[in-house]
């Protein structure tokens, strides 16, 4: 009962958290991050402690997997070559570089248990950058890179965390059993990925009920992340498989009421996920701090000195992996030369999350396997606290920076004439479709269609023009809106007096509701 409480507990506060974020203008990571810090030193206040096996199985998966369904396929093929050398080659060659400088400053710590410490903090989070990214209105391109990075980087990470820790347990691994190791492990979980991406949508093309068809989309990333771990493969690849390869293809496996129904509960499920991820990760540091048994200088030092060279590293980085790729005259022809200010900002969106804390959890324990002495305490705050400084420093400068240097795009205008052009194309279709199915329906049906399509690409056409005067559609969807709280009422009495049963009404409410949130759309 008491772990109920306290479930409960946090997911209150992570839901006042961000409504608060909403309402000041932040995004919830960062709210829901200080209050969490907050919390833990409150007396009384239930201390949390996050197992690492709760977090890579059980909430990574789902936040991986709903990221993968949102993001667009084609633009990711498109940036596929950015994404790699972020997610793979940034990532190995910050774990690296991170645990030589640790090593410089620590020569009683193995190198492989420094190795290891780099790979943890390497990763930028999925989450938060994003969300970010978004609320910004940064370009569509950068925020794909931004999201392919945080997709694929922490399977990169926790391979190397796990090579790392198999040296340092005494291991001999050479390179070729690490690129063996790499390749067999991602290439697992592809096909694995596949496998289940396949067998899932093969379900939802049988599957008539939307009931179904949500608790079959919320079972796989699960099914796919433990077949994947028990396989030894990597499930962070195999869930990001089955979300891209189903993503793709929604459109044509569900019904109309399967898909909005599936995304309103995954938006919810994505919602609470991230709110309390990022309250527990705050509620950490009372324990994170209280475990520290080197001394504070030195703790300081080889934080600060590891929050600079993350940074400074994926500065140093992204120049030349922006701009000596365009040498190539395939590359220059295709791609246009960004401005430098592009990679700036990307360079700066290098905020770190909860698989960083996670994965140094998972660090042996000195003595244990025969693992030899090494600042494990250390290790961990120093994760810990990269966490929440890149959070703090990054995650709050981020948007001043993006439109300091003007790296913001307002595509609404290019986006409402594509969805004009687009749409006056779909009513052709359909009309033509009308016109091929009409025989024998009664003309008033027909006609009541056409004036449907009519009015839909007038809509499209409307959002073009000037917004300081009432559209005809914005005056139809605010007039039906009172006509249909009118109705509404009259429901509510009629059922109130025992006119008509309490199914009737909740038939009649669902039709309503339907028909108001499909207004929305005209005062968006």
């Amino acid at each position: 009962m008491e772990s109920i409480v306290d479930t409960v507990v946090l997911v209150a506060i992570s839901v006042v958290g961000a409504a608060l974020a909403r309402r000041l203008g932040f995004v919830a990571p960062l709210v829901l991050l200080v209050a969490g810090l907050g919390l833990s030193f409150v007396p009384g206040f239930p201390e949390a402690h996050l197992e690492p096996e709760l977090v890579l199985v059980g909430i990574l998966p789902p936040l991986l997997y709903v990221a993968a369904l949102q993001t667009s396929v084609p633009a990711f093929r498109l940036a596929l070559r950015p994404i790699l050398l972020l997610a793979v080659g940034l990532v190995v060659l910050t774990a690296f570089v991170i645990g030589y400088l640790v090593h410089l400053m620590l020569p009683e710590a193995p190198l492989s248990a420094c190795v290891a410490l780099g790979a943890i903090v390497a990763p930028p989070d999925a989450v938060s950058a994003t969300a970010i990214a978004r609320r910004v209105g940064l370009p569509r391109r950068v925020v794909t890179i931004l999201e392919g990075e945080s997709l694929l980087n922490d399977a990169t990470a926790l391979v190397m965390v796990r090579v790392a820790v198999a040296a340092l347990s005494g291991t001999a691994i050479g390179f070729w059993d690490i690129s063996k190791d790499v390749l067999e492990t991602a290439g697992g979980g592809l096909v694995i990925g596949l496998a289940f991406a396949v067998a899932a949508a093969w379900l939802h093309r049988k599957i008539e009920d939307a009931l179904l068809d949500d608790a079959v989309s919320l079972l796989t990333p699960f099914v796919v992340v433990i077949v994947a771990e028990s396989l030894h493969m990597s499930s962070i690849v195999a869930v990001v498989i089955a979300g891209l390869y189903l993503g793709h293809r929604i459109p044509y496996l569900l019904s109309a009421t399967s898909r909005l129904q599936m995304d309103a509960v995954w938006r919810l499920v994505n919602f609470l996920l991230e709110g309390v991820v990022f309250l527990l990760v705050g509620l950490q540091l009372r324990s994170v701090v209280s475990s520290i048994e080197t001394d504070m200088r030195t703790t300081v030092q080889v934080t600060a000195v590891v929050f600079g060279a993350l940074v400074v590293i994926r500065f140093l980085w992204m120049y030349p992996a922006t701009y000596l790729a365009r040498l190539i005259p395939r590359i220059r022809n295709r791609e246009d030369r960004p401005a430098v200010t592009v990679p700036t900002v990307i360079a700066w969106a290098g905020m770190r999350g909860v698989v960083t804390l996670a994965a140094a959890q998972t660090l042996p324990l000195p003595g244990e396997d025969g693992v030899p002495d090494y600042p494990r305490e250390l290790f961990v705050f120093v994760a810990f606290a990269i966490i929440v400084l890149t959070l703090l420093v990054q995650g709050t400068t981020l948007p001043w920076l993006a439109r300091r240097l003007r790296v913001v795009q307002d595509t609404s205008a290019e986006d409402a004439l594509a969805e004009a052009g687009v749409q006056h194309q779909a009513g052709r279709a359909a009309l033509e479709a009308l016109d091929a199915n009409a025989d024998g329906a009664p003309p008033a049906v027909v006609e009541r269609l056409r004036a449907q399509i009519e009015s839909r690409s007038n809509n499209a056409w409307e959002r073009l023009g000037s917004q300081a005067r009432e559209t005809p559609s914005a005056a139809y969807g605010r007039l039906r809106r009172e006509m249909i709280k009118a109705e509404r009422h009259v429901f509510k009495i009629a059922r109130n007096e025992g006119r008509i049963p309490e199914e009737v009404l909740v038939r009649a409410q669902r039709e309503l509701d339907l028909e108001e949130s499909q207004l929305q759309r005209s005062v968006d």
